[in-house]
């Protein structure tokens, strides 16, 4: 019993060093659109023969660049103002992060990436729908004794007063 005890501990003491992680990258946008998946697939494929495990991923997606960026390809200096952005979160053990970090560094399709350590859970905000009409301002409203609302004209001099004590210093 103790020998099992003691496998528990060092399997937990393994896996004390797999982390979870996000992989960010831009491809370059001379890759053609059927390449792109390929590289994808690549890419995760080198993830999991370096012991990684895919938790989620996106498909790189054409986008403009906020800047233009450079990348030296074949000796040659390249100026990009697009690219295909895409990301993989993924669990791998920490010591094997900077052999990804080197690969990824030889590699000329990535024009550039960035690993982040994260947490497994989903961590994307989802948009917000704001209603239209909610943009606007209310108009100002009175109630009667029979609760009946009635909309109260707009007194410019009484306006003009607050905005003149607003004013004054």
């Amino acid at each position: 019993m103790q020998e099992k005890e003691i496998k528990d501990e060092n399997e937990i003491s393994e896996d004390t060093n797999v982390r979870v992680y996000e992989l960010g990258y831009l491809l370059v946008p001379s890759l053609s659109e059927e390449d792109t998946p390929v590289t994808f697939g690549n890419l995760k494929e080198l993830i999991s023969s370096l012991g990684g495990m895919v938790i989620s991923d996106e498909i790189p997606k054409m986008l403009n660049l906020a800047y233009p960026m450079v990348k030296v390809i074949d000796n040659l200096r390249n100026k990009f103002k697009t690219a295909y952005f895409g990301w993989i979160k993924f669990t791998m053990d920490s010591e094997k992060i900077l052999e990804l970090k080197k690969r990824l560094d030889l590699d000329s399709n990535f024009l550039r990436f960035l690993i982040l350590k994260t947490v497994k859970e989903n961590t994307i905000n989802a948009k917000r729908f704001v209603r239209g009409d909610m943009t606007y301002r209310k108009i100002r409203t009175e109630k009667t004794k029979n609760n009946n609302e009635i909309v109260v004209p707009i007194n410019k001099e009484e306006i003009d007063k607050e905005i003149e004590a607003m004013i004054a210093v």
